[in-house]
């Protein structure tokens, strides 16, 4: 074979390795069900779970990426929900675990204080908010009253706490943050070192954070779970301090996207659903790389203004990885098909691409490497 020939041949061949390597990058129709699958996070009901509960069909047959629990049941208007005693919660997480075709998540919100799903009276320890702990100030109550929470976490198979919030208190009257001590300060320094700490407590039971609620929610007037939330003339760059400081120790897992509007970041949508704020702020300006989770995508701040099509449209197209559907404000057992549904046709029409969703199934999977339960 002439030198000529055999250069041609060579060529060719690294072209179709190249190839070959790219296609094996992408993904395929045999795997763009468990992507669908895995960047979707379910809420649902039962302190136990039988085999005709919706969500076991979500966990075996759907691939979903996680359950969120809770205790109270808003739309019953009855704590009869996921918790009832330390051993009932255990048992049922067990059930969740066995039934789920790939390892999931099983998230929590756990902050502490008002928001505790985890309450003395089902048998569990006690806990203090936020606000509280910053406000004493002292690291050593903070590490003893968040190493209690990761514990008593651990204990019960829960791997993931959608905590810690990391606002700043800006409007002590803020009714969702604020008014109810979710926020640890009004300083963004205040709020680094204990946020950190929270974190570190939990790092060392293997439980994943997720700082919340991202651009910040601090000095909003509303309730974004209520309605449409506009922190345009209140919002200050301080709220991003918490974000800047934190994403340097390396030890952010998950941020949580707010649902509140601010013209100075985007003139059309609210952050959940923004391009300009998850990407070009959180992604390329703040050089985020993990994993974002959106707030409950059933908040009346998205279903009274946005169509379940226009949401799940822009809130993937902005840079979400993990659609959070709470299942609480409104319960819907068909929301993972309706979801599913939407995304295959929005794939067919050329409105989000494979690429985008696989970056998403990526940045998922390698988080759930790191969980050792």
């Amino acid at each position: 074979m002439s030198v000529k020939r055999l250069f041609v041949s060579t060529l060719f061949l690294s072209i179709l390795l190249l190839s070959s390597c790219e296609r094996s990058n992408q993904p395929t129709s045999d795997n763009l069900d468990e992507i669908i699958g895995q960047m979707i996070m379910i809420g649902f009901r039962g302190f136990d779970l039988s085999p005709d509960n919706p969500i076991v069909n979500d966990l075996v047959n759907n691939k979903i990426c996680g359950v969120i629990l809770f205790d109270y049941d808003v739309t019953l208007q009855k704590f009869e929900r996921n918790i009832s005693t330390p051993k009932q919660l255990q048992k049922l997480i067990m059930k969740v675990k066995q039934y789920s075709a790939l390892k999931p998540f099983i998230a929590i919100d756990m902050e502490g204080g008002r928001v505790n799903r985890l309450k003395t009276n089902y048998g569990f320890p006690p806990t203090v908010s936020a606000q509280y702990l910053g406000t004493i100030d002292n690291i050593d109550s903070t590490k003893f009253y968040t190493d209690r929470i990761a514990k008593t976490l651990s204990d019960m198979g829960i791997n993931l706490n959608l905590a810690p919030v990391v606002d700043v208190n800006i409007n002590p009257e803020n009714p969702v943050i604020g008014k109810i001590e979710r926020s640890f300060s009004a300083d963004p320094n205040i709020v680094v070192k204990h946020a950190s700490e929270f974190i570190n407590a939990h790092k060392s039971y293997n439980i994943l954070t997720s700082l919340k609620h991202f651009p910040g929610h601090g000095s909003s007037k509303g309730d974004s779970h209520h309605g449409f939330t506009d922190v345009t003339d209140t919002w200050q760059s301080i709220e991003l301090e918490p974000y800047s400081g934190l994403l340097t120790t390396k030890k952010v897992d998950i941020i949580m996207t707010a649902h509140i509007f601010n013209a100075r970041f985007d003139s059309v949508y609210p952050a959940t659903l923004s391009y300009n704020t998850i990407t070009k702020i959180l992604r390329d300006s703040l050089k985020f790389s993990g994993v974002v989770i959106s707030d409950d995508m059933q908040m009346k701040a998205i279903t009274d203004n946005y169509g379940l099509e226009t949401a799940i449209e822009k809130g993937i197209n902005a840079g979400v990885d993990i659609l959070l559907f709470a299942n609480n404000l409104v319960y819907d057992p068909e929301i993972f098909s309706k979801s599913k549904s939407i995304i295959l046709k929005l794939l067919s029409e050329g409105k989000i691409t494979r690429e985008r969703l696989y970056e998403s199934y990526n940045r998922i999977k390698t988080l759930k490497l790191s969980l050792l339960n």
